[in-house]
């Protein structure tokens, strides 16, 4: 008789579970705010499930950049792909021993471990030709003249604060460390892995890897890997409870479960911008179409209620279901 499959259940979150608006990101904040996530996400791991969990690095390669910035004229530069990598490792560093402590405080003794992940992207993607990420800091006029003078860096104004540099988001194509992923998962490891969408790499027709100058959305590698994995349950935490219809208008409203169709419908009228929902809709509705499993976006605070099937919103098979409106 074959072994049993073992449970696998996929989390993703943004960087800025660890720094929030209005903090100044100090390595103390995000130690602290990480201790709070795992703590949100301890009921996850009491299930004795293969839990995957995936970090945003957003604030955090801006940090890197910054400091690469004012440090120009002292210490070379590196490529986007490098200052990925370099938040990837510590981000997961802060994670690890704040999963460990808490953990152990519980009386959990499960495996944490942290993976460097590099993911495969297409040099064909239609994105790498049309960057459109800001990222990193505010540049002057003067100054952003000189980078796409020096380093060809396409600049745009951004919020009237400055110019800043953008770079391109394509795809996940491949995770190229799918397999180790999954052996220890299966052991019954945490898994830390593809932080940040994972460190963008193409392959050239020689067989020669290179990083690519360019970011992956994070939620997108979650549903990449959910589905690749055949995870039990995606969740996609983020700041709030549930995804909601007409964001911002009067006639806002939180959305409690949402049929497949009707998130693609969605999706076409632009209720979920790209910069935001968009990319959280389309990694439910990548996985939710490849596996027989459970999708649901909330927040940490909301993960308890939405766990039990009284809060966040969740993505249902059924085609054509109309979405139904929280009640409670």
């Amino acid at each position: 008789m074959p072994a049993a499959r073992t449970r696998i259940l996929v989390v993703a979150f943004g960087g800025n579970a660890l720094i929030r608006g209005g903090e100044d990101g100090t390595q103390k904040q995000q130690q602290r705010r990480a201790l709070d996530l795992a703590a949100g996400i301890l009921p996850l791991a009491r299930t004795g499930a293969g839990l995957l969990l995936i970090h945003g690095n957003g604030p955090q390669v801006g940090q890197i950049l910054i400091q690469a910035e004012e440090a120009s004229t002292r210490v070379p530069s590196q490529s986007l792909d490098v200052c990925v990598a370099q938040s990837e490792g510590s981000v997961a560093y802060i994670l690890e021993r704040a999963l460990r402590t808490v953990l152990g405080q519980a009386g959990l003794q499960r495996p944490v471990t942290s993976i460097i992940t590099h993911v495969r992207v297409s040099r064909a993607d239609p994105a790498l030709r049309a960057p459109s990420k800001p990222i990193g800091p505010f540049y002057t006029r003067f100054r952003a003249r000189a980078l796409r003078r020096q380093r060809h860096w396409p600049m745009v104004e951004d919020a009237g604060r400055g110019y800043r540099r953008v770079v391109p988001s394509p795809r996940p194509v491949e995770v190229l460390q799918l397999e180790t992923i999954r052996a220890l998962l299966e052991r019954g490891h945490l898994v830390i892995a593809a932080g940040g969408g994972g460190i963008p790499v193409a392959r050239s027709a020689r067989g020669e890897w290179s990083g690519v100058e360019a970011v992956i959305d994070k939620d997108l590698t979650a549903g990449l890997l959910a589905a690749k994995l055949h995870a039990e349950k995606l969740v996609i935490l983020t700041d709030v409870d549930q995804v909601v219809l007409d964001y911002g208008k009067p006639e806002q409203r939180p959305v409690s479960s949402m049929g497949l169709r009707d998130a693609r419908r969605y999706l076409r009228a632009g209720q979920f911008p790209p910069g935001s929902m968009g990319p959280k809709v389309k990694a439910c509705l990548h996985y939710m179409a490849r596996v027989r499993g459970e999708a649901i976006i909330t927040s940490v605070r909301g993960l308890p209620r939405a766990l039990q099937g009284r809060g966040g919103t969740r993505f249902v098979p059924a085609p054509g279901r109309e979405h139904r409106r929280r009640t409670a």
